[in-house]
């Protein structure tokens, strides 16, 4: 059988990881070896003796091939730390995971941003989304995240909408049974049509457990070369990410926020330690020194084509604007400005946010 149908059946047994599995490779030089082995020689080549007995009884229920027509079933592909096609960047950490299973494509871009931030995300986080998420996505940076509600749906959604590509990260496993939230399916689905992928160290049928999204983390932000983070209360799992991107000497960037919001409280105190504030998309691509990229997004500003364009646009530079309002700033009628807005909409140059208002969708 090939290798990598050994890394994956490793990869089900979960007493297994990164680190005990280097150790054991030590000794053995493959993981079919590692399969193969009794459980006294894996105890001489380093394992717990526990541990060395349970997974030799559990291996004996194994069944590689049924593993293997699962993963074909489900249009599921196995890289393991040893193929040419696994993250560079992530191989850089202290415990890579041994086996990705990954559905879609994953993009080989080098230029790649963890973007996290809270579940409860509010108008201002779904603002900043649009006003920095959205044009480093057109620039041409993957972004990576974790299909969570809030603020890592809305990063995917955007950069799907700039038809740019994206990267989920998995608590559970990635087939279409175990997506989770459940909500984000529909997300998932189209995120793999556009050239993007679902990533996972979990094995299908995995369920998404609370205590899988610490450890699943690390690779959010080991596939990146910075984490940026939207809005995080002081105990949000977004922390969990920005920290294991200190940890792995990328860059921790962040939105500031309003001192008196409490999903403010996380990105706030981040600063406080020596974060990167951001209060634009340039401000990311001038720390990572990526200036081709910011060229491209200059080229690629928001001109009207028309006067009543002009108008708008000429209000719509901060925070979202209310319809009536932009009425009276213009000083045109409302069904000249809901019908310019309409069309802007579909060319994209806005993006109404709910309650009749509007931000700039670049």
């Amino acid at each position: 059988m090939d290798e990598k149908i050994y890394y994956q059946a490793l990869a089900r047994f979960d007493k297994i990881g990164p680190l005990r599995l280097r150790t054991l490779l030590k000794t053995f030089s493959t993981a079919k070896q590692i399969w193969e082995a009794s459980a006294q020689d894996l105890v001489r080549a380093g394992l717990d003796e526990n541990v060395a007995a349970e997974f030799a009884a559990w291996r004996h229920d194994q069944n590689l091939e049924k593993q293997r027509e699962e993963l074909d079933r489900e249009g599921i592909e196995v890289v393991t730390w040893n193929d040419t096609q696994y993250p560079a960047l992530l191989k850089e950490i202290h415990d890579p995971p041994h086996t990705l299973f990954i559905r879609g494509k994953l993009p080989q871009n080098p230029y790649t941003l963890a973007v996290v931030g809270t579940r409860m995300v509010t108008p201002y986080g779904r603002q900043i989304v649009e006003q920095i998420v959205a044009p480093l996505a057109r620039a041409g940076l993957t972004i990576v995240s974790g299909l969570a509600l809030g603020v890592d749906a809305l990063a995917h959604e955007a950069t799907l909408r700039e038809r740019g590509t994206t990267i989920a990260v998995l608590g559970g496993g990635c087939d279409k049974a175990s997506i989770y939230p459940t909500s984000n399916r529909g997300l998932a689905e189209r995120l793999i049509e556009q050239e993007g992928a679902l990533v996972s160290e979990y094995p299908p049928a995995t369920l998404a457990v609370p205590y899988h999204f610490p450890h699943r983390n690390r690779i959010i932000s080991g596939l990146s070369r910075g984490t940026l983070v939207i809005e995080a209360a002081e105990d949000s799992g977004s922390l969990i990410t920005a920290n294991h991107s200190l940890e792995q000497n990328r860059e921790v960037f962040v939105v500031p926020g309003d001192i008196n919001r409490p999903t403010s409280v996380g990105p706030n105190n981040l600063l406080k330690m020596g974060a990167h504030p951001v209060l634009a998309a340039d401000d990311v691509l001038d720390a990572l020194n990526l200036q081709d990229l910011k060229a491209t997004l200059e080229a690629k500003s928001i001109l009207p084509d028309n006067p009543m364009e002009e108008k708008i646009l000429a209000h719509l530079i901060g925070d979202p604007i209310h319809i009536d309002e932009l009425i009276k700033a213009t000083q045109m009628n409302t069904a000249e400005v809901s019908s310019a807005l309409t069309l802007m909409e579909m060319k994209g140059k806005v993006r109404h946010i709910g309650g009749q208002n509007y931000v700039l969708a670049r």
